[in-house]
């Protein structure tokens, strides 16, 4: 396997794959031949780096099991062989964003003039909702 990021070297062996029928386009053999793959890494087992592993299961979100497996299912092409580059497109786009530290915020206070602004706001708001009220005929 290609090596994805500097600080990991992907093992075969670090990668289980799995072939299903997919639904979609396929013509004769679509309901004969297992072309949708489904890739499953267990991150436990491979050596990622703790900081990268916590963001890659932040932004895998749903895609990781409850074991701790990233399972990545790829069934845009009628082959098996561009199922499984795709999946493996998938999972080096995931291990790429998860490796870029997130920029920190910081925390920044309202000016004065936007806080006068968004009173002002407030109140002229205000006004035309008390204008709504009731009529009172003299």
């Amino acid at each position: 396997m290609p090596r994805v990021i500097p600080e990991l070297d992907l093992d075969d062996r670090d990668l289980q794959w799995r072939f299903v029928r997919a639904s979609g386009p396929g013509g004769q053999n679509v309901n004969k031949v297992s072309t949708a793959v489904e890739l499953r890494v267990d991150l436990a087992a491979t050596r990622l780096p703790a900081e990268i592993a916590e963001r890659l299961v932040s932004i895998a979100g749903k895609r990781v099991s409850g074991e701790g497996h990233l399972i990545i299912d790829a069934s845009r092409h009628r082959t098996q062989e561009m199922n499984r580059k795709d999946a493996l497109e998938k999972l080096a786009h995931l291990l790429r964003s998860a490796r870029h530290k997130p920029k920190p915020r910081k925390a920044t206070k309202p000016t004065k003039g936007s806080k006068r602004r968004r009173l002002a706001s407030k109140a002229a708001r205000a006004a035309v909702k008390a204008a709504r009220g009731t009529v009172e005929i003299d």
